[in-house]
């Protein structure tokens, strides 16, 4: 199922890009089944942006078909990595890359076709009013197709957790199809980014709203995987629930010392 946008968006993310630099930074392990067309899709919904496909030294091959796409296509670009340490590090590197490069949108998106490209417009369109905009499984209007009953519990029970516990009003800061204006990114302090799975997400979502920046989520439509395996596992999801506990309680001291202090004064 592919989800598309109307005409209005369309034209209004090409608003968006005309004059700017955006690129679509893919971390990839093991998709060698899902790149090819992941990033036909976003050149065919998006064709003044780029891709960038950061490969942790995939086994499968990835990295080698990435280069051939990089050759046939001067708009893809492939940063190779020689280890596997997780999705946050392979996304500071590309965004590190981009930052470099003087990109002024950089977006994060899944490889495996669970983020639909044809919906990147409207994630484009979005950043007139934000600097970052997250595509959201758990507003109005979004969804997730082919999900079993479990795997949506535990994400929707992450979320509400993520929200009392560092008191942000996203509704899936756990969700990783993203767009950055460049100025979030240098805004969150990335050097100091040190979580590694899918909890890298909550991270620089909270980082933003702590930042005082703007954060929009927009509706989408969520496609579990056809092809391929998932990389989410347990120590994913424990180190997600350990980062967001030690972060809610450092929080909720945090502001007791700030309480306490303000009395005082």
């Amino acid at each position: 199922m592919t989800g598309g946008t109307g005409p209005g968006e369309q034209q209004a993310a090409a608003g968006v890009t005309a004059g700017l630099g955006v690129v679509v930074v893919v971390p990839t392990y093991e998709e060698r089944l899902n790149i090819e067309s992941i990033v036909a899709r976003v050149r065919a919904a998006v064709p003044l942006a780029e891709v960038l496909v950061v490969d942790d030294d995939s086994p499968d091959g990835t990295g080698r078909l990435a280069d051939e796409l990089a050759a046939a296509d001067p708009a893809v670009h492939v940063l190779h990595r020689t280890v596997r340490e997780g999705l946050g590090p392979a996304y500071l590197a590309g965004f590190a890359w981009a930052l470099a490069r003087d990109y002024d949108v950089v977006v994060e998106m899944d490889a495996d076709g669970s983020h639909q490209p044809e919906q990147l417009p409207g994630l484009l369109a979005a950043l007139t009013g934000a600097d970052l905009v997250i595509g959201s499984r758990w507003v109005a209007g979004g969804s997730v197709v082919n999900w079993p009953i479990r795997r949506r519990l535990l994400s929707e029970g992450g979320n509400t957790y993520v929200r009392l516990a560092l008191g942000i009003h996203l509704r899936d800061a756990t969700g990783g199809f993203r767009a950055f204006r460049r100025e979030a990114l240098q805004a969150v302090d990335l050097a100091d980014v040190a979580s590694t799975g899918y909890c890298f997400q909550v991270d620089l979502a909270w980082r933003a709203v702590r930042a005082g920046l703007r954060v929009v989520e927009v509706p989408i439509e969520f496609v579990e995987r056809a092809r391929g395996a998932s990389k989410m596992s347990g120590s994913i999801v424990r180190e997600a629930l350990w980062r967001v506990t030690v972060w809610g309680a450092t929080r909720r001291l945090t502001g007791r010392r700030d309480a306490a202090r303000a009395r005082r004064g």
